[in-house]
């Protein structure tokens, strides 16, 4: 085993996504591969083992509590899929159990109480059998499902059925009790360490065999006919208890990083978290101190992509209370471009600037739904027109774009210019919005979208700011109308109140705004070719693990 550089290098990939779930199955992979703990060729070998099995079968097949067995099934070399120790051997898992079979195929009549307990996978944990709503049947159905699945304490327990297939336990329980068939039963001989036969089939190579069987389109399923041929590396019996020994001393080592991960984490979010608090509740006099340490700082406690989203909400709070960019006394105030809107209901919860107003959509914009596609009654020339599925948050997508047929007078009165601001008005995307910049000319919009086409005091990419923040708020969904699918309809859309700071301010908010977004982007960008370097050292140190010595003494000779 070659797991120092591993341990060496773990501050350097412990914060990728996976690293300890991969490290778990890696201890295990050591194990199951022979590599986790030294042989000793003093010890008895498998192949002994074997023998003393079918001994112990042969004695249960004359009592009468099992089949007739013909002897171990011989994996010859090409089943083989990797090298094992010379003291270890190859079987199946049919071989080496003195019993496999499952619960009942008949979900018996169960209730709250009753003579015995009725397992069902729902009840198999990791670490035993857990008996948090387990339900109860008659002594009658359990003589009945007892006589061929009888387990006992100490045998193992495997989902076989549903979404837990492949979680095994050990039953711990000292009473009988019944099982439904979504639980397999394997009973073990003396000769093998029932604690190696668990940690094996939690392998990934055991997994990954049962996971090539398993059948079903919606329930995954493992049936007790591909488990029996299943492939298991033996090894001696003082082994096993070493193996499982290491194994114990390095799932406690995961436990322990995994909570100093999980304090990590903790520390981070909590730094982050009164950051953005700080800034989304700012004092006046220490904003501007505020924001610069957050800028400076977020980058060290962001580790994950939730973080960079909560810092991108932020800004755009802050963009529409009047925070981002100090205001300037030479600005036209709002006051006079506009009217202003009474209404206390229906929009954001702050205190604006003195020199901004609360207005309506149909004050400074002109807003109206695209055309009806009818194609018994479109007639004209076909233009391409955008649906509702290529509008998203701040982003127009060009794919899959379909024709509509207009006449002149209709092209015109549906025809996008630079500038106009599209909203979804239903569906899974309602309230989603962009601009459109013209990419190109002649292109429409379907009834499932509201242009907006601000007037001269309103910049559009400000009221696209304004429209996210109403929505990530919730302010906007109260203007959506329906109870199945919700519409956001064209005369709510008119009477929305928003702030409306000075156009010159608007349009510094719109370049503070694009400037710390492509902050955000290469945050994002830097935290993604982190995790991905960090995978890339992960899974080069596993395989350099995993490697065979002789290959690792070839590497470093050359």
């Amino acid at each position: 085993m070659n797991a120092e550089r591993l341990l060496a290098h773990y501050h350097e990939i412990a914060d990728a996504s996976d690293a300890i779930a991969r490290l778990r199955r890696f201890i295990l992979d050591l194990a199951v591969r022979g590599k986790i703990v030294p042989q000793d060729p003093k010890e008895v070998p498998a192949l002994q083992l074997l023998k003393q099995i079918a001994k112990e079968k042969t004695e249960l097949v004359k009592a009468g509590k099992i089949r007739k067995f013909d002897g171990p099934e011989a994996v010859v070399l090409d089943e083989q899929p990797f090298n094992i120790p010379q003291t270890w051997q190859w079987v199946r898992l049919g071989d080496i159990v003195t019993k496999l079979t499952d619960g009942t195929h008949h979900s018996p009549p169960n209730e709250t109480t009753g003579d015995f307990k009725y397992i069902t996978a729902k009840n198999i944990k990791n670490e035993g059998v857990l008996l948090d709503d387990v339900t109860y049947v008659s002594r009658k159905v359990h003589d009945e499902i007892f006589a061929r699945c009888d387990p006992a304490k100490g045998d193992i327990l495997y989902i076989k059925d549903g979404a837990t297939t492949g979680v095994v336990t050990i039953n711990d329980l000292d009473e009988q009790f019944s099982m439904l068939s979504s639980v397999a039963l394997l009973k073990l001989p003396v000769c093998i360490f029932n604690r190696l036969v668990v940690e094996f089939l939690r392998s990934p190579f055991f997994y990954d065999q049962m996971r090539g069987f398993m059948k079903g389109a919606a329930i995954t399923r493992v049936t007790l006919k591909r488990m029996g041929p299943a492939l298991v590396p033996l090894p001696p019996l003082a082994e096993q208890y070493r193996i499982v020994a290491k194994v114990d001393e390095l799932m406690a080592l995961c436990d322990r990083l995994a909570a100093a991960r999980g304090n990590r984490e903790t520390v981070r979010d909590r730094l982050a978290a009164s950051t953005l608090a700080r800034l989304n509740a700012p004092a006046p006099k220490t904003f501007q101190a505020d924001a610069r340490f957050a800028l400076e700082a977020l980058p060290t406690f962001t580790a994950r992509p939730d973080q960079i989203k909560q810092l991108r909400q932020t800004i755009l709070n802050l963009a529409v209370r009047g925070e981002l960019v100090p205001q300037d006394p030479a600005d036209e105030p709002a006051s006079e471009l506009a009217h202003g809107a009474p209404e206390l209901e229906g929009r954001l919860n702050a205190e604006i600037p003195r020199s901004w107003r609360w207005v309506k959509v149909e004050e400074v914009a002109e807003a109206r739904l695209g055309k009806m596609l009818d194609k018994a009654k479109n007639k004209g020339r076909p233009y391409a027109y955008l649906r509702n599925t290529n509008v998203h948050w701040f982003d127009i997508r060009l794919d899959d774009l379909k024709n509509i047929p207009l006449d002149d007078a209709e092209f015109e009165e549906y025809r996008l210019k630079n500038g106009d601001v599209l909203i979804c008005e239903g569906g899974h995307g309602i309230g989603r919005t962009a601009v459109w910049r013209g990419a190109f000319e002649n292109l429409v919009f379907q009834k499932a979208l509201h242009r907006v086409r601000p007037g001269p005091h309103l910049d559009p990419s400000y009221f696209a700011q304004c429209c996210f923040v109403y929505f990530d708020a919730g302010i906007m969904q109260t203007y959506f109308t329906g109870v199945g699918i919700p519409h956001f309809t064209g005369r709510a859309l008119a009477k929305l109140v928003f702030p409306l700071p000075p156009l010159a301010e608007q349009q510094r908010i719109v370049a503070k705004v694009d400037a710390l977004m492509a902050l955000c982007d290469r945050l994002e960008a830097s935290l993604t070719a982190t995790t991905a370097t960090r995978r890339r050292l992960l899974d080069a140190l596993l395989a350099e693990a995993l490697a065979p010595a002789e290959d690792r003494e070839l590497e470093a000779a050359e």
